[in-house]
């Protein structure tokens, strides 16, 4: 029987096995549990939860239920969408990855449903250029949406192959940080107001946490500067200069890497820099810029056309070079351990909503230990 009201679809899987990938795979369970709760009590009909992994979700959250990948056939995820969505009959679906706006709450899970009741065909998402979160009526449009290789995609398609009106949700720290990399889970680990199930699940004493305090008191420091370089967008930009109180040394470059065209050649100023002077003193130059570096590795690697394991990304991440079999990224980890200044590692997701929300945590500290409610 179709479900006539909105459902929420939770992807999970592909997670890896090395220790790094496990940790993040953990917190990312914990987290879709909690979101799958708060969809609920929503006013969601449902969570559906497609996964190559359902004992990991044993028991499923209330008001949801497992739909296994078939063993064998590798993840595609426009057809692995398509099934479920047609399966169900869902004439209302909201797609998200296990992790994905893990700080969404009853409130803004709300405001999606509010929208999706509309009679209109419409999208919501909480990034057009690159959806984490994706909810379209009427479900069948996913028919017309063309080539859906990654979530990413979802909101372009619907608009410009389905013809759905867009939606975007508000920019906040809560529609934009996504749970992605180890550097993610650094930054939650340091929020207080996690729920007791997302915060039983990060490793603190495998996280990195000193240089992440240490770029805290940078954020709330008139005198101190930030360098911060990567896929920077216009919304991390905005929020920081509006919040926080430091100067910012801002490098943007490669926005809209994960959905470039193929055969497309990444390039990068402190690529380039890199390149000339070697790891060591390319650390050396980015500690000159300011009292702390936030850095997204993902563009050197592009840059220099090298592809690391996911594992080794997430062991650079958690600053442990020991385990990090690419030479580069072994190098450069080490580099930033022996660092005269506090530099964090991580992908674009630390360069966007880790950064809000890290700033958001540092003027709570900060408000607290001036004693201001």
């Amino acid at each position: 029987m179709p479900y006539a009201r909105p459902v929420l679809v939770m992807l999970h899987g592909g997670t890896g096995d090395g220790p790094a990938e496990r940790t993040l795979a953990a917190a990312r369970i914990a987290a879709a549990r909690d979101t799958a709760v708060s969809a609920i009590a929503a006013g969601f009909e449902a969570v559906i939860i497609a996964t190559d992994s359902p004992r990991a979700f044993d028991p499923v959250p209330h008001g949801g239920l497992s739909d296994p990948d078939t063993p064998g056939e590798p993840f595609a995820f426009g057809p692995r969408l398509r099934g479920v969505i047609a399966r169900y009959g869902l004439t209302k679906p909201a797609v998200m990855g296990s992790g994905s706006v893990p700080l969404l709450g009853v409130s803004e899970l709300a405001l999606v449903v509010e929208q999706l009741e509309s009679r209109d065909a419409r999208f919501v998402t909480n990034n057009f250029y690159s959806a984490d979160f994706t909810a379209f009526t009427p479900g069948e449009a996913i028919e017309r949406a063309g080539d859906l290789p990654r979530d990413n995609f979802l909101p372009r398609r619907l608009r410009d192959n389905a013809g759905l009106a867009s939606v975007i949700l508000p920019r906040t720290t809560a529609t934009q940080f996504d749970l992605d990399t180890p550097a993610d889970l650094a930054v939650l680990a340091l929020d207080e107001t996690l729920s007791p199930a997302l915060a039983a699940a990060l490793p603190r004493a495998e996280l990195p946490l000193a240089p992440y305090r240490a770029v805290m008191r940078i954020l709330c420091d008139r005198e101190a500067e930030l360098v911060i370089a990567g896929r920077v967008g216009a919304v991390t930009w905005q929020h920081l200069e509006r919040e926080s109180a430091c100067r910012k040394r801002m490098l943007s470059e490669e926005r809209g890497l994960a959905t470039a065209p193929p055969g497309y050649r990444p390039r990068s100023v402190l690529g380039f820099l890199l390149e000339e002077v070697g790891v060591r003193r390319f650390v050396a130059r980015l500690c000159e810029l300011g009292d702390a570096v936030v850095l997204d590795t993902r563009v050197l690697e592009a840059h220099l056309g090298i592809q690391p394991s996911r594992e080794d990304r997430f062991r650079s991440d958690l600053m442990q070079p020991a385990g990090i079999h690419d030479e580069f990224l072994r190098k450069l980890t080490e580099a930033v351990l022996d660092a005269p200044r506090p530099i964090l590692l991580g992908g674009h997701s630390l360069v966007s909503g880790g950064l809000m929300l890290l700033n958001d945590i540092a003027w709570r500290e900060n408000d607290r230990r001036l004693g201001i409610a």
